[in-house]
């Protein structure tokens, strides 16, 4: 089981950038900007729009990493991700993940072009990290 440190709770709670690699399937790895939230020490939630390269390569195969970086500091969370396609948890899961990032003001802006679109929900179980930068490592 994964044990994630005070500071790495705290490194992952801001509201940072992570660059999520899938499988493409030529087997090379493909990577996308994401927005994402650490639900607690096991699991990474992110949001994507149907139809999505990303999307199609996590439908083949689950394995996925999410790397968070500031600097030179940075965490690698490899696992395999859980696709909701439920609509309600969906689009709750965008609108969270909008107010963290771009805070009230926008996300009201943003939200209404998440509703017109249909929304996966990623679950990144996490099963392995590897931490830069940080007093532990």
């Amino acid at each position: 089981m994964v044990h994630l440190t005070a500071e790495l709770r705290d490194f992952l709670a801001a509201p940072r950038f992570g660059v999520l690699a899938t499988i493409a399937p030529d087997g090379l790895p493909r990577q996308s900007v994401m927005w994402y939230e650490l639900l607690d020490d096991t699991l990474i939630v992110m949001n994507t729009a149907e139809g999505r390269a990303k999307l199609h390569d996590l439908r083949r195969d689950p394995r996925a990493s999410l790397c968070v970086a500031d600097g030179y500091r940075y965490v690698t969370i490899v696992g395999r991700v859980q696709l909701i396609e439920d609509q309600a948890r969906a689009q709750a899961d965008i609108a969270r993940l909008a107010l963290r990032y771009v805070g009230a003001d926008e996300a009201h802006m943003w939200i209404p072009q998440f509703r017109s679109q249909r929304r996966v929900t990623l679950l990144l179980h996490i099963e392995r990290l590897s931490v830069h930068g940080f007093a532990e490592d």
